[in-house]
């Protein structure tokens, strides 16, 4: 999850608050707080040299976690587009039931489609989609 935090892209993060209709107000000023960060390093005692990160979420932020779950709300924008085009399919556990596509959890993803070249073709097309935006 670590790697995942530090590779968050900045400007994703923005436009994704943007999409989910984030005021942009409070949208500026979370990605002030994300953006403000600098670190420095401790040589024989002393802090020298600062380092302004161009992207990632700290880790032990009370608010990463968070930031961290409207990112992969990305994902599941991307999954729900492909199968409201029909170009994915999920699996129905009974008749009647709502398929499911995907289930998220703090550090595993669960995607769920028919076995077919095609589907996992458009699903490797999604995962490389998110992975370009994501960092």
């Amino acid at each position: 999850m670590s790697k995942a935090y530090d590779r968050v892209e900045w400007y994703f993060l923005k436009q994704i608050m943007l999409q989910l209709s984030f005021d942009p107000r409070w949208t500026d000023l979370v990605m002030s707080c994300v953006s403000s960060v600098t670190y420095s390093f401790v040589v024989n005692g002393k802090a020298t040299g600062y380092i302004a990160p161009t992207r990632g979420l700290k880790q032990g932020d009370p608010i990463s976690p968070y930031l961290f779950l409207i990112c992969v709300e990305g994902l599941t924008s991307l999954i729900a587009r492909y199968e409201q085009l029909s170009l994915i399919h999920g699996v129905s556990i009974c008749r009647g039931a709502p398929s499911i596509t995907h289930l998220l959890f703090a550090d595993d993803s669960f995607l769920f489609m028919k076995a077919s070249f095609k589907e996992c073709w458009y699903l490797k097309q999604i995962l490389h989609y998110y992975e370009v935006a994501f960092g």
